[in-house]
């Protein structure tokens, strides 16, 4: 259990931050930071501006997924539509925008799931999961550097990839446990 007693030695204090490098979707950042003991530190981690993802149900039995190359890892993978937030946009606009985008989907019904830090250790992101249900086709329109596959799968079939670490990216695993936890 948290408490404010109890986090007391824990807590670093900011002192000053330099961003080391920009990037299109992210940047670098190096913060000094004072810590409980009194001496100075760095830490670097990426700063980013926040994601969403959606796990988008066709019917109860089936979800729509997306399958694309992701260079960092080199293997094509099976994921839940997502994307990064632009500056200023609203949670919910960008949910219906990458659902859109990526699946061709649009909701009539749009859920919140959960928000989790996916790497808190070196990146400050938040990533907020929803469901969407009551879905509508509609034709992808995918980003011009974006290539991928958009594919219905049923959501035990999905569950089970997870088990057999089949999915592995961490919104995925996460979104699907979740909506396997919750959804009636």
């Amino acid at each position: 259990m948290k408490t404010a007693a109890a986090d007391a030695g824990l807590i670093e204090k900011f002192v000053s931050k330099k961003t080391i490098w920009r990037g299109r979707a992210i940047d670098f950042r190096v913060d000094t930071v004072k810590l409980p003991n009194g001496k100075l530190a760095t830490r670097e981690f990426m700063d980013h501006p926040g994601a969403v993802g959606v796990v988008p149900f066709l019917d109860k039995e089936h979800v729509v997924m997306v399958r694309q190359y992701r260079h960092p890892v080199g293997e094509v993978t099976l994921e839940l539509p997502a994307g990064k937030l632009d500056k200023g946009e609203n949670l919910l606009n960008c949910v219906k925008r990458e659902l859109k985008e990526e699946t061709g989907y649009t909701s009539k019904k749009i859920t919140p799931l959960i928000d989790y830090w996916p790497t808190p250790a070196f990146a400050n992101e938040v990533l907020h999961l929803y469901l969407a249900e009551n879905l509508v086709p509609g034709k992808m329109n995918t980003d011009e550097d974006e290539f991928l596959q958009c594919v219905v799968v049923p959501f035990k079939k999905a569950l089970a990839m997870v088990k057999k670490g089949e999915i592995r990216d961490s919104k995925t695993v996460i979104g699907l446990l979740s909506c396997a936890v919750n959804r009636k």
